[in-house]
């Protein structure tokens, strides 16, 4: 590895052990094992290079989770069956990448301040809702994309509520199985209405 890859590995290892606010150009360079020069050298500030390597982190995160959810509930699975399934595997994702997920919400709260994450994040956006419309729906988004992004979108927002739930208070968050039933029972009051 190179300065520059050894920069955006000792980012990323201070993003998930302090935060973005908190992590300063000092930190980097000592998690690197370089010069802090190195970071004006390559990215010019700590700022950009703090922004490249959460950009990085996240699509890593948003490839691990999307073979995970491939990882199909078995050809004879009901969608309620896939539902769960996935859900189990999201909520493992949420113990297992928990610093990243408190950056992100860190990060949502300045991004009026910050044109390039809010670019960064709304580029993602796109993707992250068609792939989910495949997963949950097995719907090919180049058959029908507005509505892939509208169930993307909805998946979208449950993934980000669960998400913010489990970090207040992972006890009381809700499970694959209860977010399963609440899908159902809703469902149900959609076919009465």
């Amino acid at each position: 590895m190179g300065n520059r890859e050894d920069l955006l590995a000792g980012a990323k290892r201070c993003l998930m052990e302090k935060g973005y606010s908190a992590t300063t150009a000092r930190d980097v360079a000592g998690a690197a094992g370089t010069s802090l020069a190195a970071i004006g050298y390559h990215f010019r500030t700590t700022k950009a290079l703090l922004n490249e390597a959460l950009v990085e982190a996240m699509a890593e995160w948003g490839e691990e989770l999307q073979r995970a959810l491939a990882e199909d509930a078995g050809p004879e699975a009901t969608p309620e069956q896939r539902f769960e399934a996935a859900w189990e595997r999201i909520i493992e994702s949420f113990t297992r990448l928990r610093p990243l997920w408190a950056v992100q919400f860190e990060l949502i709260a300045q991004l009026d301040r910050a044109p390039e994450l809010r670019e960064a994040f709304a580029g993602v956006t796109r993707q992250a809702r068609l792939g989910l419309a495949q997963v949950f729906h097995r719907l090919d988004p180049a058959l029908d994309e507005s509505t892939a992004l509208a169930l993307g979108a909805f998946h979208q927002a449950l993934i980000g509520g669960v998400a913010a739930q489990w970090l207040v208070d992972p006890a009381a968050a809700p499970s694959a199985r209860e977010l399963t039933r609440a899908l159902r029972a809703l469902s149900t009051d959609f076919g009465q209405g």
